[in-house]
């Protein structure tokens, strides 16, 4: 099993030592507060909190950058839009396409705010094994349905882009993609789509067969009888057990002040 969002929770930092319970609070009040942030003046400040959170991670830079991929091609087609189509005050214009002021700003707050955000997730995510960080949200009172149904999400979601890279290597070995309708380039071909609805039936029906099986599995080891309601995942050593370092409580008394001071400064 290959957790690729706790990859390098073995580094040795200080965001590594700081205690779960304290780091998932802290980090999870500064994320809102990233959220609250509605003035423009204040981007630079939240991103030189994330970034320098994200030096003192000591994680590599390629990690950020292959995280944020992804969710950057999503919010770069959302807010592309947003110049041309928000505001009033008109700074260029050629032909229909009007560039406006207003629209810009709202494009840079959003973007600002969307890497910092990101930034201090992965920050979270990265520097805590993930078994560790479903201790965490179960010890301040997760219901453990949720934390049940949060680990096992995660754990088959790798077995699911498992199957889907199997499916497209038999998909490619068998001819897919190899169309050679080169005279109308833009226009879909109409079989390779509905080989790709196939392909996406096929692969929910499997995910949901294996999520039938693994729940029958669960109930015949006795999940949800009275003598599991505590889960074996979360026997044992727990963050509560931990020994509470002043540090980790500075830390948190630091990140919550950071995290007041850009609210007040935004209401301010």
């Amino acid at each position: 099993m290959r957790f690729e969002l706790d990859e390098y929770a073995y580094l040795d930092s200080p965001l590594h030592r700081w205690e779960p319970r304290f780091k998932l609070i802290g980090l999870l009040v500064l994320i809102f507060a990233f959220a609250f942030i509605k003035d423009l003046r204040l981007v630079p400040v939240v991103l030189a909190i994330a970034t320098t959170l994200y030096s003192l991670s000591r994680m590599p830079l390629s990690f950020l950058i292959s995280r944020l991929r992804y969710p950057g091609f999503f919010l770069l087609g959302v807010i592309l839009l947003l110049p041309f189509l928000s505001g009033e005050t008109v700074i260029w214009q050629w032909g229909v396409l009007t560039l406006r002021q207003e629209g810009v700003l709202a494009m840079l707050l959003v973007v600002g705010r969307f890497l910092a955000i990101m930034t201090t997730a992965l920050i979270l995510m990265g520097t805590t094994p993930f078994l560790t960080t479903v201790k965490t949200m179960r010890s301040l009172g997760l219901p453990s349905l949720i934390a049940d149904m949060t680990l096992l999400t995660y754990r088959y979601l790798y077995d699911i882009a498992a199957n889907l890279s199997t499916m497209q290597q038999a998909m490619r070995l068998r001819g897919y993609g190899t169309s050679t309708r080169k005279n109308l380039p833009f226009v879909p071909d109409l079989r390779e789509l509905g080989l790709l609805a196939s392909l996406a039936g096929t692969l929910f029906v499997r995910s949901y067969e294996q999520s039938e099986r693994i729940y029958k599995a669960m109930r015949l080891r006795g999940y949800g009888s009275e003598k599991f309601k505590v889960h074996p995942v979360y026997a044992g050593s727990t963050p509560s057990s931990a020994t509470l370092r002043t540090w980790s409580g500075v830390g948190l008394v630091c990140t919550l002040l950071v995290a007041t001071g850009l609210v007040v400064a935004e209401i301010l």
